[in-house]
């Protein structure tokens, strides 16, 4: 095995624009999303034939007709078909989770070239069966005879046909992401103004990196859609104020205005060591310099999405560094409050000392730097996609001449993970 340590670069990146579940993709699957980022990708750069050594996406809302989803995307693009690709899986950090195996992958040497990335749809639901028809059917296929078929029919009920669809509850305690963030925002007191206004704040600047062009080269259109779907570039603290709670109706502040949509889309990112960017004929955009996961026990009692405070100490830690020397802080919204109460963790000494373990606070976050083309709030939340979205915006935000950028995002499971690039 090669004991090399080469440096790992985010050599481009690729995206579809992100829209409302239901609506413009309802007659995709999830393979047509992944695929039209791939190829957009290929188109991008120039990439028609060429062997990628190693490809990794995933899917939170995938089907076991889809077990090989990674790899049969490939076979679909107009890539060398020998390129290999492999399914992962770490909710919401699906896609940064991708880019973190193949980073490693690349700076030992095993390969020179990647490409990450992820897809989701709540329009193309793995729809399941209940588990007595599901029963049923399995004992059905061992009937040998049609009175042993019979008999399995009789046990059956009308109830038993409805279908079961995916949620995204937490099975441990039978609660909603939303419905964990308002025990989130109680317990650190963040105000419904504060979440609406971060809501705010991310759909004017999503809106102001498009009106700039921004995304012009990050975005390949498909569907005759070129735009992200949920950006609202006339929204305002009046609009958003009138929304109604969704999650705890009476005393809640979560709505549909500071919380992420349900979103369909899919992103990619290509990434190499030197050998590979010298393959390929690409200049560098941001070096991949260190990734770092974690999990809190919300189960007792911590906060379901404080995952990432603890992923971020630790990641700056390692790496000696403070808030202060990062450029851009590109924090995931799943939901205002979210971020919110990660930013108020990181200012609490108490919550420094007895949960992170430092012995000053982390600081404070400049909110200029926070965020600064838009974030999930507003461009959308397709949860495997996401990472790799946020890559290859601050790859690009960091090509042009900053020094540092702070990923972070939380997920499913009370888990986070966090991520640091340089600029070349």
């Amino acid at each position: 095995m090669k004991t090399s340590t080469n440096k790992v670069f985010v050599l481009g990146s690729n995206r579809i624009p992100f829209v409302k579940s239901q609506t413009s993709y309802s007659e995709a699957t999830r393979k047509d999303l992944l695929v039209a980022s791939i190829n957009g990708l290929v188109e991008r750069y120039n990439l028609q034939g060429c062997l990628i050594d190693d490809s990794s996406f995933g899917a939170v809302m995938n089907s076991s007709s889809d077990f090989n989803l990674s790899r049969e995307a490939i076979l679909s693009t107009k890539l060398d078909p020998n390129s290999p690709a492999y399914n992962v899986q770490r909710a919401c950090g699906t896609g940064l989770e991708t880019l973190w195996q193949l980073a490693l992958k690349a700076h030992v040497g095993a390969i020179d070239t990647g490409i990450a990335g992820g897809v989701d749809t709540n329009s193309d639901l793995p729809i399941e069966v209940s588990e007595r028809l599901q029963q049923g059917l399995l004992q059905l296929n061992k009937s040998k005879s049609l009175s042993d078929r019979l008999k399995v029919f009789s046990h059956l009920r009308f109830g038993d046909l409805k279908p079961k669809t995916p949620v995204i509850d937490e099975p441990r305690t039978h609660l909603s992401m939303g419905a964990h963030c308002e025990l989130m925002v109680k317990e650190w007191k963040i105000s419904r103004v504060e979440q609406d206004e971060l809501a705010l704040a991310s759909h004017k600047n999503g809106s102001k990196a498009y009106e700039s062009g921004f995304y012009d080269d990050l975005i390949t259109p498909f569907s005759g859609i070129t735009k992200d779907g949920t950006l609202r570039n006339d929204t305002s603290i009046d609009k958003l104020s009138k929304l109604k709670p969704v999650f705890d109706h009476e005393n809640g502040t979560l709505t549909a205005g500071n919380s992420s949509p349900l979103t369909d889309g899919s992103a990619c990112v290509l990434i190499g060591n030197s050998i590979g960017a010298d393959k390929l004929k690409l200049q560098p955009l941001a070096e991949i310099v260190d990734i770092q996961v974690a999990a809190v026990d919300f189960v007792k009692g911590a906060g379901l999405l404080m995952a990432p405070t603890k992923a971020v100490a630790q990641l700056l830690s390692r790496n000696q560094l403070s808030f202060s020397d990062f450029d851009y802080f590109e924090i995931h919204e799943a939901f205002a409050g979210q971020v919110l109460c990660n930013l108020k963790a990181w200012e609490s000494k108490e919550y420094c000392n007895d949960i992170l373990g430092l012995q000053n606070v982390l600081g404070t976050v400049d909110r200029s730097r926070l965020n600064v083309v838009g974030s999930s709030l507003a461009i959308g939340h397709p949860f495997a996609a996401t990472g790799a979205r946020i890559v290859g915006t601050l790859a690009k935000l960091l090509s042009k001449g900053k020094k540092r950028g702070l990923i972070s995002i939380c997920t499913a499971g009370g888990m986070g993970i966090a991520a640091i690039l340089e600029s070349v």
